[in-house]
């Protein structure tokens, strides 16, 4: 490997996660790197007092251009728009560390990057180096192109919108994983009853399919209303019986949902006080291509 490639693989780790976070599919990830790669190929790196700075602000800026673009896209998107998880060919090894670490914590679970989705693509971009990369601002300044103060007060804009839009719960790796045991089992012998003792009386749905497959248009609210969704859902397929298989999304218990060989859902959850309090589940046929590539349906998936 030549030392110009050898040096980009170095940093690809942060560069991949900061674009991820940015931008919130692998693919698009991909391709921010992929262009930011073909910028630092026509670069002459042997001028460049700091390669990783150069690097990242190209990468900052190339998936702030194209989060600006997805913004106005997504506006039009049918339905909630949901983050796409990561797969195993596109995580980082946890062993390559420092820049493990930032692949692993609370910022890459695929709640917290819907929650992303609140912010403006500025405030994104400010938030993620500032909080999650740990650049001062002024160093976030300068990779933004921008005054400090300036990227002072897009930080502090974005953190309080975060803060208004924060659950109340914070990630529970094993309360998710009983929950969702508990889910697959009232998904078997489905009653309202059994449904309805999983979720918070304020629990949402919310669910992407992208105008492609059925799901709901919009978020659904309501213990009571969740619970008739999911028994008719529960109905609908009982002559085709969907296959639950447990899997990790993005550090989290989420589950797999095939219907015969097919991937037809991703659904994660989050959790407070022992009930779900939200459901997500991605249907986008294009958004489980990916996924769906990589796992295989159990031959008796359960979570016990």
């Amino acid at each position: 490997m030549d030392p110009q490639t050898a040096l980009f693989q170095q940093h690809r780790q942060r560069l991949f996660g900061l674009a991820y976070r940015m931008l919130g599919t692998p693919a698009d990830a991909e391709d921010a790197l992929h262009d930011a790669w073909l910028r630092w190929h026509a670069q002459d790196t042997a001028a460049l007092d700091d390669p990783e700075a150069w690097l990242v602000t190209v990468t900052t800026r190339i998936a702030l251009d194209r989060l600006r673009r997805a913004k106005t896209e997504r506006e039009h998107y049918t339905g909630p728009w949901l983050p796409e998880p990561l797969v195993e060919e596109s995580a980082p090894d946890a062993g390559d560390a420092p820049d493990a670490a930032l692949e692993r914590d609370q910022t890459l679970t695929l709640s917290f990057l819907t929650l992303l989705e609140r912010l403006g693509p500025d405030e994104r971009a400010a938030f993620l180096l500032n909080e999650v990369f740990d650049y001062s601002h002024a160093e976030a300044a300068a990779i933004l192109g921008i005054a400090e103060n300036a990227c002072r007060q897009r930080v502090h804009r974005a953190k309080a919108r975060l803060r208004e839009g924060r659950p109340r719960f914070s990630v529970d790796a094993q309360a998710q994983q009983r929950l969702l045991q508990r889910f697959v089992a009232a998904m078997e012998q489905p009653t309202l009853d059994s449904l309805r003792a999983l979720f918070a009386e304020d629990a949402v749905h919310i669910a992407d399919g992208g105008g492609v497959v059925p799901a709901t248009l919009r978020p659904l609210h309501g213990a009571e209303r969740l619970a008739r969704l999911y028994r008719q859902i529960a109905h609908n397929t009982r002559l085709a019986p969907l296959r639950y298989v447990p899997a990790m999304l993005n550090g989290v218990p989420a589950l797999l949902l095939f219907t015969g060989d097919t991937l037809t859902t991703a659904m994660w959850i989050e959790v407070d006080d022992g009930r779900i309090a939200a459901i997500h589940a991605l249907r986008h046929p294009d958004k489980l291509a990916r996924l769906g590539a990589v796992t295989k349906p159990a031959p008796a998936a359960s979570l016990h």
